[in-house]
């Protein structure tokens, strides 16, 4: 029997959150599936993942500087030199880096390693310490990766300069279009719910309440709107939590927008209120293609977005969305041009709508499945995955 390990910093926010199809998709072609990961679950008994055989609970640290990854490596080494995989797929920076270092022996044996890189921490524009730390490891780590394969173009280009025996684009790891376009939302009774009104104009937002997802900007874009008088029948939800949601709480009190600002914390019907709110924000300062924003497209809302790698992939300024500096007065003048132009909204919706289905789960699915039959293959498969050989 074949065997696949998949390998990530975490479960609960990355295995569960993207990789559930792939193992599925293993499942059901015979291979016994593992997963080493991280147990990020609040309640550890939780940790339940479909379609895996075995997990290996590995204590990776997010600081690839912290201590405990050697322990991390030491336990990853022993798995995967035990295992015997035909395939070790790994994602997520630290993951990543200890599982190719501790993959070079089982290559030798015909293990094929796999990497996806879900956005490079260096990219344009980025801090000049992202580069001096990242690009050197991720180049040097190239030459230990049969496939890499990057998920947006700008990341695409850059890896085709490295060592990895093959370079592949893939759009994104997919999404399942079936669950945003079917089922009836009852938009009336949904805006009730998350507390805004049937006559608002409803912003939203979905991400961690994290710097890198930069809510800060919308909340001060509200206040100029306020000034402006812009701000009547405007309330902006964000979904999601994190370490940051005290401060971003405050600064909407102390700029005075607090009473239209709504923090819905974790959710699990985001496709829902994506079909009750009329336009989504998503002003974040690094991407590598958001998944966030896939499914706001998805369900056909129109989106205000940062001109930034990723979102770029996805947004054409003017067609499918609009692109804006992130800066408060410049992303309240995209808001009050998207409230005042319906018909704007509507066009911009219905060519998203259009754009989206290259990233649907199936597609994806389908170019992956290429992928890993033709892993010992020096070029990736023709179609919609465009690929490179490295010597």
């Amino acid at each position: 029997m074949k065997k696949v390990l998949f390998v990530a910093t975490v479960v609960k926010t990355h295995i569960m959150e993207f990789h559930i199809p792939y193992l599925k998709m293993f499942k059901e072609m015979g291979w016994e599936t593992a997963v080493a990961a991280r147990n990020d679950y609040e309640n550890p008994a939780d940790c339940v993942i479909p379609y895996c055989d075995i997990y290996y609970n590995i204590p990776f640290e997010r600081n690839p500087l912290k201590p405990g990854n050697l322990k991390a490596y030491k336990e990853l080494k022993h798995i995967i030199d035990e295992g015997e995989y035909d395939i070790v797929h790994c994602h997520t920076p630290v993951g990543a880096m200890l599982t190719r270092l501790a993959a070079k022996q089982a290559r030798r044996k015909g293990t094929k390693v796999f990497y996806t890189a879900h956005g490079f921490h260096f990219y344009k524009g980025a801090p000049a310490i992202n580069w001096i730390l990242y690009y050197p490891v991720e180049k040097w780590l190239s030459r230990y990766t049969d496939v890499l394969i990057t998920i947006n173009k700008e990341d695409y280009e850059r890896a085709k300069t490295f060592k990895a025996s093959k370079v592949c684009y893939v759009p994104g790891v997919g999404i399942d279009l079936k669950k945003f376009n079917e089922g009836y939302v009852n938009k009336e009774q949904k805006r009730r719910e998350i507390g805004v009104s049937a006559n608002d104009f409803v912003l939203l937002s979905v991400g961690e309440l994290i710097p890198r997802k930069n809510h800060e900007v919308v909340i001060r874009a509200l206040s100029v709107l306020k000034q402006l008088d812009k701000l009547i029948h405007i309330e902006y939800v964000i979904c999601g939590r994190g370490a940051y949601e005290i401060d971003l709480k405050k600064l909407a009190e102390a700029l005075d927008v607090a009473d239209h600002v709504h923090f819905l914390g974790y959710r699990n019907d985001i496709s829902e209120i994506c079909n009750c709110a009329d336009l989504f924000v998503f002003m974040s300062h690094q991407e590598g293609l958001p998944v966030a924003l896939m499914e706001a497209m998805a369900c056909g809302l129109p989106a205000v977005c940062s001109n930034i790698r990723g979102n770029t992939d996805l947004i054409e300024d003017g067609v499918t969305g609009l692109l804006a500096n992130n800066t408060p007065e410049e992303v309240a003048e995209s808001i009050s041009k998207m409230k005042s132009d319906t018909a704007l909204r509507n066009r911009m919706a219905s060519v998203a709508l259009q754009k989206i289905k290259q990233f649907d789960l199936s597609s994806v699915e389908d170019e992956m499945s290429k992928i890993y039959e033709g892993g010992g293959k020096k070029s990736c498969p023709a179609g919609s995955i465009q690929g490179t050989e490295n010597s």
